[in-house]
């Protein structure tokens, strides 16, 4: 690879036309029209630099616009900028706009605020990625201040900014600055008014998201499917499939976004007839099968309780992305086949693809269903030692239960104690469950203390204390603990159930009373309940 250098002056190209530079020198023309990913751009760039054109700032420039665009490489393109000694206003933007589009957007606030302590005045065309950048941070309020540059400046009219200004405050959740820019505008604009439907869905705020909706003089693909998706969001399911339905009707194509969405909603509600349709939906209209839109079908079928679907979706899939090889096994192991997932995951360590963190909880998972101590014990060795994974919180609870299950209960502790992560309620809560299964109640009292002081609103470790010690003739701690608990304001959360009706999912809470069809559900229960009950007594 090319070293990364210039000179400590550039000189500037004195050419009247860029494009007549550019197809002046033939390796500029060759990375304009034939570079296509970061190895031949790494060998063109290795013969500008020996040629000296890296020393022109057209050729530097048309070099770190390719580093910085999805294709390239913004880590390269950051080396890249750092040895231009002098980079002109383009050269700024560029950086800046790459790293607010990449995993690591702080950096182009960091190089923005480099850019103020420079000689390069920021401009117009500067202002959006920055905002780009604290909105994909969730950064909002730390954005106002950009904000008011802004208006000092007189650019808060700009549309292009101003759609940037909602969709940072939108997609932070500050849903009142949103709304005060996008009043501002004289017209509703159509990229403003897509922000403010997925923030104010973000946020809970459904109803409001629709009205927004309807009040749309024109909507694109996007605003469909952020409405949908919205509604999918808050667990309206029966409302994001009306819209889809609507959507059909005024012939809008839906995306594979659409579906994704939809397949989702199914996987979330457990209802599989909605999710085949779905499927079949996606399979009439020749959808194309990419990594997600497979793998939000296989996750549809597992979650939905057909494992059998799933596998006939994973094995006839043209594309498999290291996301379906992850849902598959974590769907079977969580369905009941635990030894046809661990036969998968030793496939997918066959294949081109190399697993990572999720796929070893899928593995886990099914080690812990199997109650196979010694594979779980190999896995997770396996996963540091071959893969260099660091276990998540996630991993050590999958072995906390594995251990658990099996009654090795100080070893599961000694786990948790030697974690060089700190441990949450979650996996006291787990080891809590377990010694409430082994009846050890001095062990459970050490990891209820755990979980009550990490999460004193959380009542299932109070119940689970109460019921252990309950089971041991300890009425008085039992009790205890539930009086605890209530002192703690902490609530035990219903149980819910759900029931696929002619593609409507009902949902009940434990006691509840608020389904439309209350009434004559109790009614039909007692009468049943009494024909039981002459049953019997014949």
């Amino acid at each position: 690879m090319a070293t990364l250098c210039y000179a400590l002056s550039p000189s500037s190209s004195s050419s009247p036309s860029i494009s007549k530079f550019i197809s002046d020198h033939p390796s500029l023309t060759m990375l304009q029209n034939h570079c296509s990913n970061m190895k031949d751009l790494k060998q063109i760039h290795a013969h500008i630099i020996k040629t000296g054109l890296a020393l022109d700032t057209i050729a530097a420039s048309r070099v770190l616009t390719f580093c910085a665009s999805p294709s390239g490489d913004i880590n390269y393109a950051y080396l890249l900028f750092t040895t231009m000694p002098n980079p002109n206003l383009y050269s700024w933007n560029t950086i800046i706009r790459g790293f607010s589009r990449s995993s690591n957007p702080k950096l182009a606030i960091s190089l923005f605020v480099d850019m103020l302590y420079s000689e390069v005045e920021p401009t117009r065309l500067t202002y959006p990625s920055v905002f780009k950048a604290y909105a994909q941070l969730g950064a909002g309020h730390d954005g106002a201040q950009l904000h008011g540059r802004v208006v000092k400046l007189g650019l808060e009219k700009d549309q292009f900014i101003c759609n940037t200004i909602i969709h940072m405050y939108a997609n932070s959740g500050v849903l009142t600055e949103a709304r005060r820019v996008l009043d501002g505008h004289v017209e509703l604009d159509l990229v403003a008014c897509n922000s403010m439907i997925i923030g104010l869905a973000k946020c809970g705020e459904i109803d409001e998201s629709r009205r927004l909706f309807d009040h749309m003089p024109t909507r694109t693909e996007v605003t469909w499917n952020s409405m949908i998706s919205g509604y999918v969001r808050n667990g309206k399911l029966s409302e994001a499939l009306e819209l889809f339905h609507k959507m059909q009707a005024e012939r809008v194509e839906p995306s594979e976004f659409t579906m994704v969405s939809l397949l989702n909603a199914c996987a979330n509600l457990g209802a599989l007839e909605l999710g085949k349709w779905i499927h079949d939906y996606i399979k009439k209209n020749d959808f194309e099968l990419n990594v997600i839109v497979v793998t939000a079908i296989i996750d549809m079928y597992c979650k939905c309780g057909s494992a059998e679907n799933a596998i006939e979706v994973f094995e006839s899939s043209p594309t498999r992305g290291l996301s379906c090889w992850n849902s598959i096994i974590i769907g079977l192991a969580m369905n009941g086949h635990e030894s046809e997932a661990i036969e998968l995951f030793s496939k997918l360590e066959c294949s081109n693809l190399k697993p990572d963190s999720v796929s070893f909880i899928g593995v886990l998972t099914a080690c812990k269903h199997l109650g196979a101590i010694d594979n779980a014990r190999d896995y997770f060795a396996l996963m540091m030692n071959k893969y260099e994974i660091e276990p998540s919180i996630k991993h050590y609870t999958c072995m906390v239960e594995v251990l658990g299950q099996a009654a090795l209960l100080e070893e599961a502790e000694e786990l948790i104690k030697g974690m060089p992560i700190k441990p949450d309620a979650i996996i006291w809560g787990s080891l809590l469950s377990s010694c409430r299964k082994h009846g050890n109640v001095e062990m459970a009292k050490r990891a209820a203390q755990r979980v009550y002081e990490l999460n004193p609103s959380d009542a299932s470790g109070y119940v689970l204390m109460s019921n252990l010690q309950a089971a041991s003739n300890q009425f008085e701690e039992a009790m205890g603990h539930r009086l605890l608990m209530k002192e703690n304001l902490a609530e035990k959360e219903p149980g819910c159930s759900s029931i696929e009706v002619h593609g409507v999912v009902n949902e009940f809470l434990a006691g509840g009373r608020l389904h439309p069809k209350t009434q004559e559900i109790y009614s039909l229960l007692n009468d049943t309940s009494f024909a039981l009950q002459d049953i019997d007594y014949q």
